[in-house]
């Protein structure tokens, strides 16, 4: 625990004393009279002697202090990458040792499977494979698991397989199809294949007349309230003759039943609070690539793991929710007498502040409150795309989330940090006044407008540079001009002179003009060189014959850590939308961004890391703040 502690300042020791307890229990069982025994003392160690782990603890933490770290997670680029964590720190069995794993069902035919899918698949590799549904956009939780196939795949010169999970044609639009491949591939990875479950659909028929031809599925006409819920009663059809069976599923095929009066479940071993999951059911809508060929479509429970068996999968790698479908996985295949894959499961990503539900994403978009999937102030990965984040800093952070099978909630301000981190290195520096106060300097020191070289990254003036204008109208930010300062104030007012940000000059206010409300509108100021005149308490940025461009800055789209807790939002999550969550500027930036193109990032000195937007035009660029 004290371990775990180190690692995860930031989570709740409640909480991962519970979860630590209850996947001990689950792997050894309850405690036995010898672990309630207590143990003998040790000896303390000695200070400063190395650990079990090989390494001198206090020099360790020393070392860990030149990365930077938020809530006990490195963010720093130098951290280990998705594939150092799954080549390194997780143990999976081998392809084709399958029976080596716990939990997994061994039948009398399994090593001859085993040894028929070896000589199949034609090689050792690991196989996995990233199956989506196309009924909405991917979001950050998707990324993990992006990261974790592709990943584990990678790792081990295996490949893996994007498989559309397309058996619901009622929710399926192109546009995710097109949202899921891009997604994958901006974050770096090229599938070995794509598939679709449909490419399946008459050998997954055939299969599941196969079933029924062994007495393990019947035709079931109980609603779908009626097996809602905890332990409902069996189905009264569960002894249904075979034949009778046959000719029922036959007239689904056919389009004789109806909608909703009848599926095929399959014979399961009943365990308690389970029931026998639906195999097919019936829905009258065309098939975006089968067209009208199917009126039954086959569920999840039923088509994933023959997909995997098909595609040869190694390794299936899923989410804590799907554990408790392992032992339907494991049936399934082994009823068929089919090549069983191994299910492993990891804990999903949550984040706070936000909400990743397609069905409330969905609301948020028709009640106005968002623009689209892919609105900057989601956490769907088209919007991070969109937003500036870079794919890299995505991944870096899914690196350091780890695979373990505790389910993790972080704040937004954790995968900020690995942005924030990734971008200072990549970033150039521009200048950009997002509230412009007109400057006019009196006695500007050259004849005509002049242009100034400014490095792209300040530190390392080797990675280029570029040039900007530099006239006798210029523009500084509003709040970097005040009448009468408070106390440790030290920008620009008519008593306290500024340097101008590499422009080598100093100014000094000569007079202040104000509209008639009083509102200052115009400062004239003169020059001196930085070499000769008085080093000024700050430098502030400016910029010179300006574009015009406008610039969105965005908060949390929610108020409350978790706006679909009912117990910390009464109202539910629309009541906990944040009103000012965007913020529209019409600003003005050096020139240089004249050339810049959708997606590129730029770090505006002192304000944050920005980057152009997707609706951009030739004359007014538009930015999107990739921070909060």
């Amino acid at each position: 625990m004290q371990e775990v502690r180190n690692e995860l300042k930031w989570a709740d020791g409640k909480a991962i004393k519970n979860e630590v307890d209850l996947q001990i229990l689950d792997l050894l069982g309850p405690k036995t009279e010898a672990d309630l025994t207590t143990p003998v003392k040790t000896n303390k160690k000695v200070k400063g002697t190395k650990s079990s782990g090989g390494g001198d603890t206090k020099q360790a933490s020393k070392e860990s202090t030149n990365h930077p770290v938020v809530n006990g997670i490195d963010t720093s680029s130098n951290a280990l990458t998705i594939i150092d964590v799954l080549r390194t720190k997780i143990s999976f069995h081998n392809p084709g040792e399958n029976f080596k794993t716990d939990g997994y069902v061994i039948t009398p035919k399994t090593m001859e499977l085993l040894q028929k899918f070896q000589r199949k698949s034609g090689s050792h590799n690991v196989r996995t494979r990233f199956p989506p549904e196309p009924n909405g956009i991917l979001h950050i939780g998707h990324a993990k698991a992006i990261n974790i196939n592709f990943g584990y795949a990678a790792a081990h010169n295996g490949i893996c397989f994007l498989r559309y999970d397309d058996t619901n044609p009622e929710k399926e639009e192109e546009k995710f199809f097109i949202g899921i491949k891009d997604m994958v591939e901006w974050l770096g990875y090229k599938p070995y294949k794509i598939t679709h479950s449909s490419d399946y659909f008459d050998q997954l028929y055939e299969w599941a007349v196969e079933l029924i031809r062994r007495g393990l599925a019947y035709i079931c006409h109980q609603k779908q309230e009626e097996i809602k819920g905890f332990n409902p009663p069996p189905s009264p059809w569960r002894d249904r003759p075979v034949e009778e069976n046959l000719r029922l599923f036959e007239d689904m095929k056919n389009g004789k039943i109806d909608e909703g009066e009848a599926t095929l479940r399959m014979k399961i071993t009943l365990e308690e609070g389970k029931q026998d999951p639906v195999a097919y059911r019936i829905k009258f809508i065309p098939h975006h690539r089968t067209g009208d060929k199917w009126c039954i479509y086959p569920t999840y429970d039923y088509t994933h793991c023959l997909c995997d068996s098909i595609e040869h999968i190694t390794h299936s790698l899923c989410t804590k929710e799907f554990q408790n479908r392992r032992s339907s996985y494991y049936w399934l295949c082994n009823s068929l007498d089919l090549y069983c894959p191994v299910q492993w499961e990891y804990g999903r990503l949550n984040m706070n502040y936000t909400v990743v539900s397609k069905r409330k994403i969905a609301k948020l978009i028709s009640e106005g409150i968002v623009k689209d999937w892919d609105d900057p102030r989601l956490f769907t990965l088209s919007a991070l795309r969109r937003r500036g984040f870079p794919p890299q800093a995505v991944n870096n952070f899914c690196a350091q989330m780890g695979v373990t099978g505790a389910q993790a909630v972080v704040d937004p301000q954790m995968l900020e940090a690995f942005v924030r981190d990734y971008l200072n290195l990549t970033a150039p520096r521009v200048m950009v006044v997002l509230e412009p106060l007109k400057v006019t300097i009196l006695n500007f020191p050259f004849p005509k407008t002049t242009n100034i070289d400014v490095p792209n990254f300040p530190n390392d003036p080797k990675l280029g540079s570029h040039s900007i204008p530099f006239a006798k109208e210029l523009y500084i930010e509003q709040s970097d001009f005040k009448e009468v300062a408070e106390k440790g104030y030290r920008r620009l007012t008519p008593d306290q002179p500024v340097g101008l940000r590499h422009a080598g000059y100093v100014i000094v206010v000569s007079k202040v003009i104000k509209d008639p409300h009083g509102n200052v509108t115009e400062l004239e100021v003169t020059c001196e060189p930085s070499s000769t005149a008085q080093k000024p308490k700050a430098f502030i940025h400016w910029v010179s014959q300006p574009l015009d461009i406008e610039v969105r800055q965005y908060d949390r789209l929610f108020n409350h850590r978790n706006p679909e807790d009912s117990n910390e939002v009464p109202g539910g999550y629309l009541s906990d939308c944040n009103k000012n969550s965007m913020q529209i500027l019409k600003a003005f930036g050096d020139e240089s961004l004249k050339n810049a193109k959708v997606y590129d990032k730029f770090q505006f000195e002192r304000l944050g890391f920005f980057s152009v937007d997707t609706d951009s035009t030739s004359t007014c660029l538009v930015f999107n703040r990739t921070e909060h």
